[in-house]
């Protein structure tokens, strides 16, 4: 069996090493067009670098193994690898046995003729400007909470924008400071923004955080860590399997911390549309 190995750029190539010897003969890739040969996929980086290869891996449909080595790894912490140990247990459970694979859903935008795959959270709005800055932070920053500091910052300046959310028979249209749309329920290096997410229920979660004032949201802003803020009556929060958002002013959209578009945007959740190699949990099952 042959996998592809795919790392973030400033990964080491080292960092392979331990996974090597299973059974399983790994190539170091940057892509997986050329590994259509390929059994599985271990991705060594953090959201982003999952969110890059997510078209490729949807339509190869082989098993990925998440190895945590970004700022946040929210992805692989929402599938229970908190740590490279416990992905190399997973690892190894999957080469022995094979079971230890899930099936996941995957999050689709639509928006200016493109498709734009993530598999934790989209934002609109403040967040989206918070990533932005984020992503402008030194990494050592940005992996220490950097993402906490650039939505401080884009709490100040932010002006709330008129949106309009459609999903079903549902429709709000308010000002409002954001929207985050969860396959997943954290971002952010662990905000809860959608603290009730299952990337395989076959939903989406929505979270909308309308017009406050700003010290109230500031004071709040901590206890998204916690999904606190669900009691906020400001924050209206449902699921759907699809929703079209549709904002006063263009706005920037972003998926698993990259830019993905701009509004208005279609949201859709595609279930069962990702592989994922899992450790087995106490019941013997794949968590």
């Amino acid at each position: 069996m042959i996998a592809a190995a795919l790392l973030h750029p400033d990964v080491s190539a080292k960092v392979v090493e331990r996974f090597r010897g299973s059974g399983v003969e790994i190539h170091i890739q940057e892509n997986l067009e050329t590994s259509a040969s390929s059994a599985a996929a271990l991705i060594f980086g953090g959201d982003g670098t999952v969110h890059r290869h997510l078209p490729q891996l949807h339509q190869q449909n082989i098993p990925l193994l998440v190895v945590p080595a970004g700022s946040g790894n929210d992805f692989s912490k929402a599938l229970g690898i908190r740590t490279e140990e416990s992905a190399l247990l997973a690892w190894k459970q999957y080469c022995a046995t094979g079971k230890n694979v899930r099936e996941i859903d995957l999050g689709i935008i639509r928006a200016g003729g493109k498709e734009i795959f993530f598999c934790c959270v989209a934002g609109v709005g403040m967040d989206a400007e918070a990533n932005a800055r984020a992503n402008r932070m030194p990494a050592w920053l940005k992996a220490r909470g950097g993402y906490v500091l650039a939505a401080l910052q884009s709490l100040v300046k932010f002006k709330p924008v008129e949106m309009t959310i459609a999903a079903g028979k549902r429709e709000i249209r308010q000002p409002a400071f954001f929207i985050a749309v969860g396959n997943a329920h954290r971002y952010g290096g662990g905000m809860k923004v959608a603290p009730h997410a299952a990337p395989d229920d076959g939903l989406l979660d929505i979270c909308v955080v309308s017009r406050m004032n700003k010290l109230k949201l500031l004071c709040w802003v901590p206890t998204i860590f916690f999904g606190a803020h669900l009691r906020l009556k400001q924050v209206e929060y449902f699921q759907s399997q699809k929703v079209r958002i549709e904002t006063g002013r263009e706005l920037e959209v972003y998926a698993d911390g990259d830019f993905a578009c701009r509004t208005p945007a279609d949201i859709e959740v595609i279930p069962r549309a990702l592989r994922v190699i899992v450790p087995f949990g106490e019941n013997g099952e794949p968590r």
